[in-house]
């Protein structure tokens, strides 16, 4: 079978409170459309659970304007807490989830209408742009940048996010994976140095870091690639600094970014490879799993050299419109080919209203 890895899909996230967490990226980031909203167990995740089986809530969340989707995990066999210690820029992990906008100046002041957690002002990105930061309920850091590639009408101030900072403690390490294993291998911006964007603005933004930011020279495949359109992965590794591991000692789906999604197909043929060079699967449902009776998927995960976890999805069933019992069967539909507009627009139908 044809193997591919089409680009990123959807941030994991790990919140305490599933519906006030999603109520809140309903309003600030317009995700007002579940894929799959479910409660089940996640025996895959036992090598990340202490050896537990644990019980969750997750739903996969999107922005039909434009940007990757979110799945939105809240552990029900435990609460989801934050980790002792804090953590900075640099850290190895998801530190940012990045969101975009079609005017940052008008986003940056409904936010501040509407009482949003703004950290600090709107900056310079240094590879062009302005962009601000602010902190989600639970702490969570996101980044407003601006953004095109848009699907639908602009209903609201933002689109869903493009991409995440990952801090790293070798970006030419990680290069390995990121770049050569899976496809984010346009370098558009590379240097070293303290970033006004970060300084005094995010935590431990003030130190001296290399920062790489990368997209896919190949354009992006898979039934939503209109929708998800350009992706990027931003890399950052902290100079002068022994950097902490995010996820340490910690729980799969405790409060944070708890992976990066990506969308593949030829999972099996996929696994192989990665093996080869070093990526195996560290969990594998080795079949199709049944995501609350709506959505089939296979996934497995692997890990970044410092151990910071990516899903792979190889998705085969998908409701379109769940309440009429209209799905989608995508094992028998080319990999690259986009879902036709008139399904893509019709996920509207189960948009949530506040």
């Amino acid at each position: 079978m044809h193997k591919r890895i089409n680009g990123l899909q959807h941030v994991g996230v790990g919140v305490p409170n599933h519906a006030a967490s999603w109520k809140w990226y309903r309003k600030f980031f317009g995700m007002d459309i579940a894929m799959f909203n479910g409660e089940a167990e996640a025996p895959l995740m036992q090598i990340y659970t202490k050896g537990d089986i644990i019980n969750k809530r997750a739903a996969m969340i999107l922005n039909l304007q434009g940007g990757l989707a979110m799945e939105v995990v809240s552990p029900v066999s435990f609460t989801a807490t934050n980790a002792d210690v804090k953590f900075e820029l640099g850290d190895l992990g998801i530190f940012i989830a990045q969101i975009k906008s079609p005017n940052v100046e008008k986003t940056f002041a409904w936010f501040k209408e509407n009482n949003a957690d703004i950290i600090g002002e709107m900056q310079e990105l240094p590879y062009g742009g302005k962009t601000f930061y602010l902190k989600d309920p639970n702490g969570l850091l996101f980044q407003i940048i601006p953004g095109g590639g848009w699907y639908t009408k602009l209903r609201h101030v933002t689109g869903g996010p493009v991409g995440s900072t990952v801090g790293v403690s070798d970006i030419d390490k990680a290069l390995t994976l990121y770049a050569d294993l899976l496809g984010y291998d346009k370098i558009i911006f590379d240097k070293t140095g303290v970033f006004k964007d970060w300084k005094n603005t995010i935590p431990g933004g003030n130190k001296t870091f290399r920062r790489v930011r990368l997209t896919q020279s190949n354009n992006p495949g898979g039934g939503f690639a209109k929708v998800m359109a350009d992706t990027y992965i931003e890399l950052a590794q902290a100079i002068d600094y022994t950097p902490k591991k995010i996820y340490a000692d910690r729980l799969w789906g405790d409060i944070g970014f708890v992976h990066l999604g990506f969308d593949v197909r030829g999972m099996k043929a996929l696994g192989k490879d990665l093996a080869e060079k070093g990526f195996g699967f560290t969990c594998d449902t080795e079949d199709t799993l049944d995501m609350g009776g709506t959505t089939r998927v296979h996934c497995t995960y692997i890990e970044d050299p410092d151990g910071t976890l990516i899903e792979l999805i190889e998705v085969y069933k998908i409701p379109i419109i769940e309440k009429l019992g209209i799905f989608l069967n995508l094992e028998n539909r080319d990999p690259l080919k986009p879902l036709p507009d008139f399904m893509l627009k019709a996920l509207r139908f189960s948009r949530i209203k506040d």
